[in-house]
């Protein structure tokens, strides 16, 4: 049983055709394979309208697995593999490489040459060479299309609850933390954990956020943290135009705790936006601002769960 899609994000529209395709298998008593494409097949067909990423195909992978995906494929899109006719293409990849007896797919899924291949396309083949073939509807939800496009229209708005909405759990990023730009948080009082993401990874406005912060891996702390365990986290997304920084960061203060961070691999959870990014006049107007992000913080994360990191 084959599911095929480029599950960027595993919102909740993917869920619901992944929770399809797991029953089906279930039914049918066959293993559950998850198809997924890297790169994202618009940086072949049009490199200029590629879109940031919400998660990698690792993670994918992971998010996968745990709604009941037996096993999961990544497959390299290259322009020969576009450019084959929707026959050629099924008979290729659904018949020849994986064997498939079922196929699951969504409404909207296209495959081959220009896109020629729709759903349709899918049932008349699948008819033709004897594989049983699903359409699963796209999900809407509060006059909202569930969808990659619109989860990334709402991080790059700042609005990171309606994107957790869309997904069905709290948006993260991942990454190393590094020393920053040596602009005295420790000093001041509130030392960040400070990650620096690639223009491929999907980073919410400017502005700062209430979240959580997770060290990954089975590692050991100096401090009092623990790797695996999700703490809250005031979480500055931006340039810093305070201190005339250009790079864009995350910066995460971690609260009531303390431990040396560098060079661990930790999760950022974004829960809600707290406020807008500003420039500030001075060191105690920029002070008197943390603090209130910090009670702010406080507030939002009282009744928000935390999240269960991936694979642990």
């Amino acid at each position: 049983m084959v599911t095929i899609g480029v599950f960027d994000g595993v919102h909740r529209g993917h869920q619901r055709l992944i929770n399809t395709a797991v029953s089906i298998a279930g039914e049918l008593k066959l293993p559950s394979v998850l198809v997924t494409f890297d790169p994202h097949p618009v940086e072949v067909f049009a490199p200029e309208r590629t879109p940031s990423l919400l998660t990698s195909t690792a993670d994918r992978e992971l998010m996968c697995a745990e709604l009941g995906i037996d096993a999961a494929l990544v497959i390299d899109f290259t322009t020969e593999l576009a450019g084959l006719s929707p026959e050629e293409y099924f008979k290729t990849m659904l018949i020849d490489v994986l064997g498939a007896k079922h196929v699951v797919v969504g409404e909207n899924f296209t495959f081959g040459a220009g896109a020629g291949g729709t759903a349709e396309t899918m049932i008349e083949l699948g008819e033709k060479y004897d594989v049983g073939v699903t359409i699963v509807e796209l999900l809407y939800d509060d006059g909202e299309r569930i969808c990659s496009t619109h989860v990334r229209q709402h991080l790059a708005a700042g609005d990171v609850a309606r994107a957790n909405w869309a997904l069905g759990r709290t948006y993260s990023l991942t990454g190393e933390v590094v020393r920053g730009a040596g602009r005295g948080g420790r000093e001041l009082g509130y030392p960040t954990a400070n990650q620096y993401f690639p223009d491929s990874a999907t980073v919410p406005a400017d502005g700062v956020y209430a979240g959580w912060f997770v060290v990954e891996g089975n590692v050991a702390l100096s401090g009092d943290m623990e790797a695996g365990v999700a703490y809250p986290a005031a979480i500055s997304v931006g340039t810093n135009p305070t201190f005339g920084d250009e790079r864009r960061s995350v910066e995460s203060f971690v609260l009531d705790r303390t431990a040396d961070l560098y060079g661990q691999v930790a999760s950022v959870y974004f829960v809600d936006k707290v406020r807008d990014m500003v420039k500030f006049h001075s060191v105690d107007e920029l002070m008197d601002s943390i603090a209130n992000d910090v009670r702010r913080t406080r507030q939002l994360l009282i009744d928000a769960p935390r999240p269960k990191p991936l694979g642990y």
